[in-house]
């Protein structure tokens, strides 16, 4: 699997790993195919939602 980094996008994550898709889910972040989510980095997605980010990068790095 090809890095995966904080800084990326919501939709870039999704073009190049989907299987991130499932995580993200898991995770409570249900808004993968609003709008904002396109050009949201997945930093920010993770600050709105109350997630903390390094967690969540520890999940993504595990699949």
């Amino acid at each position: 699997m090809s890095a995966i980094s904080k800084d990326m996008t919501i939709g870039e994550i999704l073009r190049t790993q989907p299987a991130v898709g499932g995580i993200l889910m898991e995770a409570g972040m249900h808004c993968l195919g609003c709008p904002s989510a396109q050009s949201e980095t997945l930093e920010e997605a993770a600050m709105v939602h109350g997630m903390n980010i390094e967690e969540l990068m520890n999940k993504i790095a595990a699949l």
